[in-house]
């Protein structure tokens, strides 16, 4: 289940509104981020496939991902042996299971792979069974069933289930429930395995889940996490879940704080798909690095801060911060295009200029351009706007083109 999937989805079961289209778009990106590369992409092949109970697809990405050795190698073995099992290759499945405990040794894998090696023992010498998928939808049932009926013997029951060698999609089940539940022992569960007490993947979820609740308590859980966890993915997806829960000042913490620059980066874009533009101006005054501030004038563009975009442009001492302000600018539309055509007159800079006449050609505003065109006395800077001008259908460009040929 996507964060996407499991957002709109953990909001609706609660009866609240689902996120809106920025943060749907944001996390969508995030995930996007999160999947990129060779590993990661065959990591996700292969989950996709399990989901589907593709055995054979998934027993090919993950054979691949393990052999890459990347920092997910270790639960690409555990899936691969999951997948020789469902396919009914037992002895190849052992081995595999041996093979991840002698490479990977403290791997956070080793208790769902003692149980998946102690599930296949058991199974040796009997067929397949046809019927392990029909098995899960009963017990998805099963649980949904319970926990309407009588949460608090339900509760126990799950922890179980996470602890066992069930398939990876009954587990992301049973952690939703465990989040929806109400329980004060089902939050415990959730924010034990978000805080890393089961393999990663389903960390991933947890922390997602946690994030979803929302609340102080949720905010502290995830700081502490966030503070622990060694992994990058954990990190980030507890970044995501500040995002979703409209947490500015956790976010605001880390951008000011990380020094991870790519951790402070996606930060600031967070706070910039919230429109936590004070936040986000705040940052900028106090940040001396140049890297940081142009991240930060990106994110103002992601939140569309027209205003403050415009304070930068007029007022900013480092030319390659205001250049960035003004192409921002040139990108939200002409809804800007007064301010540029004013502040393109009362700057003296040629190269700001020119930039200002640029962003005024990504607007497609042509009658600003015929205005500066018809004003500028510099040759250099007239010939820019009539040639912007030339690339432009419109009445405004044709009248001023018959104009210039009539002189």
């Amino acid at each position: 289940m996507t964060m996407v999937t499991a957002a709109i989805a953990l909001f609706l079961a609660q009866g609240g509104p689902a996120p809106d289209t920025g943060q749907l778009a944001f996390m969508a990106q995030a995930e996007s981020r999160n999947r990129s590369g060779g590993d990661g992409q065959l990591y996700e092949a292969g989950t996709s496939a399990l989901d589907a109970s593709r055995w054979d697809d998934a027993l090919r990405s993950f054979s691949e991902a393990a052999e890459r050795k990347g920092p997910r190698a270790d639960g690409a073995l555990y899936w691969k042996a999951y997948a020789q099992n469902r396919l009914g290759r037992r002895d190849e499945s052992l081995a595999t299971i041996a093979l991840l405990r002698r490479q990977y040794p403290k791997s956070r894998w080793m208790d769902d792979a003692q149980a998946l090696e102690m599930e296949v023992n058991q199974g040796k010498g009997s067929p397949v069974s046809p019927s392990a998928e029909s098995s899960d939808d009963l017990k998805l049932m099963a649980i949904n069933g319970l926990m309407t009926s009588d949460s608090e013997r339900a509760v126990p029951l799950l922890e179980n289930l996470l602890k066992g060698g069930s398939s990876r999609r009954l587990k992301e089940r049973a952690l939703f429930v465990l989040a929806q539940s109400g329980s004060a022992r089902g939050r415990a569960v959730l924010v034990e395995t978000a805080k890393g007490g089961a393999n990663p993947d389903l960390q991933l979820t947890a922390v997602k889940y946690l994030a979803m609740l929302g609340g102080a308590d949720a905010q502290h859980d995830l700081a502490a996490i966030y503070t622990k966890a060694g992994e990058m993915e954990v990190k980030r997806a507890v970044l995501q879940g500040y995002l979703l829960g409209g947490a500015k000042e956790p976010l605001l913490s880390v951008a000011k704080t990380e020094k991870n620059a790519d951790l402070r980066h996606e930060a600031i874009r967070e706070l910039a798909m919230m429109g936590a533009h004070a936040e986000l101006w705040q940052l900028y005054q106090r940040e001396p690095s140049l890297e940081n501030k142009e991240q930060i004038v990106q994110s103002m563009f992601i939140g569309g801060n027209a205003d403050r975009l415009l304070e930068i442009a007029k007022n900013e001492k480092e030319p390659k911060l205001r250049r960035a302000a003004i192409r921002s600018l040139g990108l939200m539309g002409a809804r800007s295009g007064g301010s540029l055509a004013n502040l393109y007159t009362s700057e003296t800079d040629p190269e700001i200029r020119k930039e200002i006449l640029n962003a005024l050609f990504l607007q497609q505003n042509a009658k600003a351009l015929v205005e500066i065109a018809r004003k500028e006395t510099h040759p250099e800077l007239k010939h820019e706007a009539v040639q912007k001008l030339s690339l432009i259908r419109s009445k405004e460009t044709t009248d001023y083109m018959l104009e210039i040929l009539n002189k």
